[in-house]
């Protein structure tokens, strides 16, 4: 298996069961995300704390993640990454693109922010 996927109260969190979010997993979870955000969620967390690398399919699989999230009005948020991977994310930038929580409760609390930002 290479994700478990919960579904909470606010948001759905995906987290990849693997060591690589590489090429040979990136299309999987895009199709999940897909699959998740066309269900109706619009909030969802992506944990990485299993993932010791990832590559640009992996990058590309959490814009999309990104942007569909974005698309349907909710709030997207990485957590749980490493060192190795939170490097990636800062040398490519996305770091000032994306949502990220250093723990499940910091991403919840995310989530509702933005929640109540969108209904003033």
């Amino acid at each position: 298996m290479e994700f478990k996927i919960q579904k909470f109260e606010k948001f759905t969190q995906i987290e990849v069961l693997e060591e690589k979010l590489d090429t040979n997993i990136a299309p999987s979870l895009k199709s999940e995300l897909v699959l998740i955000s066309g269900n109706g969620e619009r909030n969802i967390v992506l944990d990485l704390s299993s993932c010791r690398y990832c590559d640009s399919s992996g990058l590309s699989a959490i814009l999309v993640a990104n942007r569909l999230c974005k698309n349907a009005g909710g709030t997207f948020v990485l957590t749980g990454f490493t060192d190795a991977v939170e490097r990636l994310i800062t040398i490519s930038q996305l770091d000032t693109v994306l949502n990220i929580a250093y723990s499940k409760d910091e991403a919840v609390q995310i989530i509702e922010k933005a929640e109540n930002e969108a209904k003033k």
